[in-house]
């Protein structure tokens, strides 16, 4: 859990490179610091040894960290970085210092090996290296996940996870302070340490406590949440004395950092320990797995793919009541049920992004399209390749700030002219404007490209609006259809299912090639390719043939 010493410590850092002229990977010796302090009691700068870098490097990172063999030389010059600091700012002399240069020199040849020992992975580390694209075919939602991932590559990472849009902080915090697990655990602490009791020679609650406790307070997988309390410092154990921190507080009266702070480890706590949390072994072990999926589909997973994921995951071994296994797991606060599935949680994004970052991972982040232009939205959602619910949430937000009007007017400006995808994504968008945007939707009947767009909007809402004419009716059918085609090359059955449908008529497909249109030829290549009736199909065809005879391209 990252905790103030190592904030401080790195301002040095930075502070000390600067002034000596040297270069200074921060995020590499923040890493190790972390983990020291996780791991390793290290609670300010003076603490390190000789041996902290050698059960750092050797255990800790081969344990939690994905990152390829060949990484390690960065992790190794950020220690070298790190012992000259802590000479230099006076918290190791020098004979430590040059013993912990020793060390590192023995340790440089050994750590890519350590690093490439699967045997050393930690259950999180082992999981998540093993998920890759190919795994993730619950929904279309996973295929901007499965792009360049550079298939046939094993090495830890090398499926991309995809950018996540993060709520605010403040948001996280609040999230945070609701999480029955966390506040049971601070209850736990309370009545332990409260009513004198002890623990035994292991750490661990006695049988009767346990029982008590889930009586007493309702406390869901008391053991499990004893031990999420030793881990997150909230007490600690002397003797078999239950001693609070001397910080400790309630979750209602830390401070957002330090919350995040708990909140982060808590995330860790769930998904690297094989915790008994659920009473569903195969979901307690396969919680990396089913936290990894949520956050690379970021949509809600119904309950019958999510076991189907399971079984197959967790190499067909049965499974008990999901739902009522799912059900406890909401009680950790990174998972809630919604309409339409199992999602994670606002914090449980956060938290789990957390997680990735600490373990090495590439977790990039989604730019705020509401924070752009309407050029900087339609541009978003095409290159983003965000999923429908996340491209739905950045669209009415982007709404939420704007009047009809001015919505209207901002989209339908920025793509007069422009290509299909462009104009459809724009057109699709003021589709969802009410009667307010009619002056401006109106404005663009003088378009030639708009104007059949601006005809059936206005017509749909029964408002006064011009007839469209049988060669604006075959242009539109045609733009709409231009604007698919991303989507049937990604995903062909999907678009034949949805064409067969919904898609035009024969008789208005043969007709298709008198249009001027750009994309013509393509859109009646495309029918004629996946039309599962064949006149259809057939009439696509010839049309398709038609339209290249005439040079339409």
């Amino acid at each position: 859990m990252s905790i103030e010493w190592v904030n401080r410590a790195i301002d040095g850092l930075r502070a000390w490179g600067r002034e000596k002229g040297v270069e200074v990977d921060v995020d590499e010796v923040r890493l190790l610091c972390d983990y020291a302090s996780d791991y390793l009691e290290v609670n300010e700068l003076g603490d390190f040894r000789p041996a902290t870098f050698e059960e750092l490097l050797l255990e800790i990172y081969p344990r939690k960290v994905i990152a390829p063999p060949e990484s390690a030389p960065e992790t190794v010059a950020a220690a070298r970085t790190l012992v000259e600091f802590l000479l230099d700012s006076g918290e190791i002399g020098i004979k430590t210092a040059a013993r912990m240069r020793v060390t590192i020199d023995d340790i440089e040849p050994e750590m890519p090996r350590a690093l490439a020992d699967t045997t050393k992975f930690g259950m999180a580390k082992s999981l998540f290296s093993a998920i890759g694209p190919d795994s993730l075919d619950l929904a279309a939602a996973a295929e901007p996940a499965a792009r360049d991932t550079g298939a046939g590559c094993d090495c830890p990472g090398c499926a991309p996870l995809p950018p996540v849009h993060l709520p605010p902080q403040e948001q996280v915090a609040r999230g945070v302070r609701e999480v029955p697990l966390l506040r049971d655990a601070h209850r736990l602490v309370v009545w332990m340490a409260g009513g004198g009791r002890t623990t035994t020679v292991r750490r661990s609650l006695r049988v009767k406590d346990a029982r008590a406790v889930a009586g007493e307070l309702g406390v869901q997988s008391p053991e499990t949440v004893w031990r999420l309390a030793l881990q997150l410092g909230l007490a600690r154990v002397v003797g078999t004395a239950v001693v609070p921190d001397a910080a400790f507080r309630p979750l209602e009266e830390r401070p957002d950092g330090e919350l995040l702070d708990l909140w982060a480890a808590t995330v860790e706590f769930l998904i690297e320990e094989q915790a008994s949390l659920t009473g569903e072994e195969v979901l307690d072990q396969g919680m990396p797995a089913v936290h990894d999926l949520l956050y690379r589909l970021q949509s809600p997973v119904p309950m019958d793919a999510l076991a189907d994921y399971l079984r197959e995951y967790m190499a067909d071994r049965s499974l008990g009541r999901l739902d009522e296994a799912l059900g406890r797991l909401a009680y950790a606060g990174t998972v809630q049920w919604g309409d339409d599935g199992l999602c994670l949680t606002p914090h449980g994004v956060w938290g789990l992004r957390e997680l990735y970052a600490g373990m090495g991972m590439d977790a990039p982040l989604a730019p705020d399209l509401a924070e752009g232009d309407a050029s900087g939205l339609i541009a978003g959602l095409i290159t983003d390749a965000l999923p429908p619910e996340a491209a739905d949430r950045s669209v009415l937000e982007w709404l939420s700030r704007r009047t009809p009007e001015q919505a209207a007017s901002e989209l339908l400006g920025a793509v007069v002219g422009a290509p299909a995808e462009v104009r459809g994504i724009a057109v699709t968008i003021v589709d969802r404007l009410g009667h307010e945007a009619a002056v401006v939707v109106r404005s663009y009947l003088d378009d030639a490209e708009l104007r059949p767009h601006a005809i059936h909007w206005l017509s749909a809402r029964g408002l006064d609006a011009p007839p469209l004419t049988p060669e604006e009716l075959l242009w539109v059918s045609v733009d709409m259809l231009a604007l698919a085609l991303p989507a049937a090359e990604a995903d062909p059955e999907g678009f034949a299912e949805n064409i067969a449908a919904s898609g035009p008529p024969p008789h208005l497909i043969e007709d298709m090639w008198r249009v001027e249109h750009p994309d013509v030829v393509e859109v009646l290549e495309l029918l004629g390719n996946t039309l599962s009736d064949r006149a259809a199909a057939k009439a696509a065809r010839k049309a398709a043939f038609k339209a290249r005879s005439r040079g339409i391209r």
